[in-house]
């Protein structure tokens, strides 16, 4: 049986006591203090008052900390069938590397002929990514994955006002199963948003998609597999559509490892696609971060006379080799780009995360990467598909690629336990809950995604738990609203958790609300 650890864990500012210290730094050598004379600091610059740190001992933070740990959750405890969305698997050898002392003493402001070697990754790793999508140029310059994707909007705004056409292109057309950041980011980038709905097939309605589109359409935004885990098998009829309106079709990478090694966006018609590294390529994320979200385009000409090509809108800096002196440089093309984004070049980090991971698989790891995704999803598909109380809507019969959104609408139907009760459950057998009432198209959706390094126990005591909650919710539904009772914190409101007036997300916050409640501090 599961049972997580619990502890009655105090936050860090209420252990310790005052003027405890858990690091002493040395004092400086009396030669250093003669020859520097001391450390002048302007006075209006000085703090009032010394921070507010917590005051503990190394030991108090070692048990702190290893206490709060073991009442976490994470992949290496267990399967997170939040797969690619946010816990892909993170290969340690990734994490040794791109945390290798040599990468992290360089600043960014250093002279590039001292940073060879980190260009030289960075430029080979733009080569990869535009060979995976089948683009000819890439940026590494978005800081994540949404950011990548605004970057995308805002080179299609570029590419029409550079047609000097942006006054009559104002849709961008986004089907509904999209994730929430695409209508977003084509609101931030000051585009009407235009909905499409979905067949029963899972697909976009075509029909509904001829009558929007128009004089008025900038671009189409699709996530192929979608988030149904569904391959859009009018991709290319659609771009030949959006391109036939001198629209630009953009591609969310999001689910790129549904379908890496077999397929490329760049040969599907797609002119722009932005790349999650950690959703592809095993950086982490969801808390783990920092992201990188490079983006890649097609090299389409824009104007002829003025020689303007799309690569010319690219965000921030690229790597180019120079030939003539045998060295690595970053370049930026000011006249036309749509401009930083961000500071300096972009986040290195994850980026050499990512490389590490393509490096380690080759063309034909990352090739079965996919396939092992893809089957244990489908595994998974025969495990629950006939088990009372879920149904697979969209598609039926049709295989996933990485993920598959189970409805329990039927359960919920019939017992009143919902999506949410089920997620408890699972959390309360150790497990982690799949992502919930996502995509917005499923009613009570439990989204379900195991990557690549999930083995096939796992996968069928995940399907065996399933079971045994629906074997539940029919013969005592009750029980099925008191979970998780295993876990270190049990059932919140979520009402409540979320609120402004009642979430505290820093210790400074925190205060503050103490102290406006009892006005002292």
């Amino acid at each position: 049986m599961f049972r997580q650890s619990r502890w009655d864990e105090p936050l860090i500012f209420e252990l310790g006591n005052k003027g405890r210290k858990g690091f002493i730094v040395p004092e400086p050598e009396e030669e250093v203090k003669r020859k520097v004379g001391g450390i002048r600091i302007p006075e209006k610059i000085l703090r009032k008052k010394p921070p507010n740190l917590p005051e503990v001992s190394e030991v108090e933070v070692i048990r702190h900390y290893t206490r709060l740990t073991e009442m976490s959750y994470g992949v290496d405890n267990g399967p997170v069938p939040l797969g690619s969305c946010t816990m892909k698997y993170n290969p340690r050898i990734a994490w040794e590397i791109s945390n290798d002392y040599r990468i992290n003493m360089l600043h960014p402001l250093q002279d590039e002929r001292t940073i060879q070697g980190l260009l030289e990754i960075l430029y080979e790793l733009q080569k990869w990514l535009a060979n995976i999508t089948g683009m000819d140029y890439c940026s590494l310059h978005p800081a994540a994955g949404a950011h990548g994707e605004f970057s995308g909007i805002l080179i299609i705004r570029k590419y029409h006002e550079l047609k000097k056409q942006l006054d009559r292109k104002s849709e961008i057309i986004i089907p509904d199963s999209a994730h929430g950041t695409n209508p977003a980011s084509a609101s931030m980038g000051g585009f009407k948003v235009v909905e499409v709905p979905s067949g029963e097939d899972g697909n976009i309605d075509m029909e509904a998609l001829k009558s929007v589109v128009g004089e008025s359409t900038a671009g189409l935004m699709i996530t192929n597999p979608s988030t149904l885990g569904l391959f859009e098998e009018n991709v290319v009829e659609i771009s030949k559509i959006i391109h036939g309106v001198d629209g630009l079709l953009y591609y969310d990478g999001a689910n790129l490892n549904g379908i890496m090694g077999y397929t490329r966006p760049g040969d599907m018609g797609f002119d722009i696609a932005h790349i999650n590294i950690h959703k592809t390529f095993g950086a982490p994320h969801g808390g783990g971060g920092p992201g990188a979200g490079p983006v890649c385009v097609k090299d389409k000409l824009i104007d002829e006379e003025r020689n303007i090509w799309l690569r010319d809108l690219l965000p921030g800096y690229r790597v180019v080799y120079d030939e003539k002196t045998g060295l690595y440089k970053l370049v930026n093309n000011e006249k036309y780009s749509i401009g930083l984004l961000k500071a300096f070049f972009g986040n290195i980090v994850p980026l050499i995360w990512g490389y590490t991971y393509i490096l380690m698989l080759g063309s034909k790891g990352l090739r079965t990467v996919t396939e092992q995704a893809v089957l244990n999803t489908n595994y998974f598909i025969s495990l629950v598909k006939d088990i009372r109380g879920y149904d697979i809507p969209y598609g039926k019969d049709r295989y996933r690629k990485h993920e598959v959104v189970l409805s329990a609408k039927p359960l919920y139907d019939d017992t009143g336990v919902s999506a949410e009760d089920v997620a408890k459950g699972l959390l309360d057998a150790g497990f982690y809950a799949p992502t919930i009432y996502f995509p917005l198209i499923v009613h009570e959706a439990l989204m379900t995604e195991f990557t690549e390094s999930e083995t096939i126990e796992y996968i069928e005591k995940y399907a065996e738990r399933l079971q045994e909650i629906s074997t539940i919710a029919y013969s005592d539904p009750e029980k099925a609203k008191e979970w998780p009772l295993n876990t270190s914190v049990r059932r919140v409101d979520n009402v409540r958790a979320n609120h402004p007036k009642t979430l505290a997300p820093t210790w400074r916050i925190y205060m503050e609300k103490v102290c406006r409640k009892y006005s002292e501090c």
